[in-house]
């Protein structure tokens, strides 16, 4: 019997999902939930095989640093990432981290079924269609303190706000946009934002 844990922030998604997952005789889901940090608790709890986990989901762990720390604090959970989309910069991510599997919300039901099987197996999937994308995916430009201005810059936050929240002055903050416009090649800093997040940076 394969363990599974289900992550889904939405409540008609994540339903339909464990029913259809309930319905094959060898796997079992131990445990559904809404985010990031609530999978990180269920998985410790429960200790699943497999761990079906969104991309982009609230809170401070989105999917893919939710698989991060499972693959830090339960190393035989396996992640297996679903989204509705195929980024490049978050297929990055997924590869960097280690993650077993990446597939799409669009993948038919008994293409899921098999990818879990495949990760509780030992083995890596990636969906089809982003075979093509993974052999040519840009390298992020941001450094890790750069994509965390331009997230909250994002969230609607100004520089004063992004200065307090990361405990730097706001000129400091001011400089950091103006280098994250240029090495994005941006028009201005929503159209960073808008570059950052189709890239799956931010």
């Amino acid at each position: 019997m394969i363990r599974v844990l289900l992550a889904e922030d939405q409540h008609v998604i994540r339903s339909a999902l464990a029913a259809l997952l309930g319905l094959e005789e060898d796997l079992e889901v131990v445990a559904t939930v809404e985010s990031g940090e609530a999978a990180l608790a269920a998985a410790l709890v429960h200790r699943p095989d497999v761990a079906v986990l969104d991309i982009d989901m609230p809170g401070r762990l989105d999917g893919l640093a939710a698989a991060a720390e499972l693959r830090t604090r339960l190393p035989a959970c396996r992640a297996l990432m679903l989204t509705a989309y195929g980024k490049p910069g978050h297929l990055r991510r997924a590869l960097g981290s280690g993650v077993a599997g990446y597939v799409l919300k669009t993948a038919p039901p008994d293409e899921l079924v098999a990818a879990i099987r495949k990760v509780a197996a030992g083995e890596r999937v990636l969906d089809p269609s982003l075979a093509v994308t993974a052999w040519d995916l840009a390298d992020n430009p941001l450094t890790p303190r750069e994509a965390d201005v331009l997230r909250l810059a994002a969230s609607g936050a100004d520089a004063t706000d992004i200065a307090a929240r990361l405990h730097l002055a706001a000129g400091t903050v001011r400089n950091y946009l103006t280098v994250i416009v240029t090495k994005l090649n941006a028009r201005n800093r929503t159209d960073a934002v808008r570059i950052a997040t189709e890239a799956g940076w931010i």
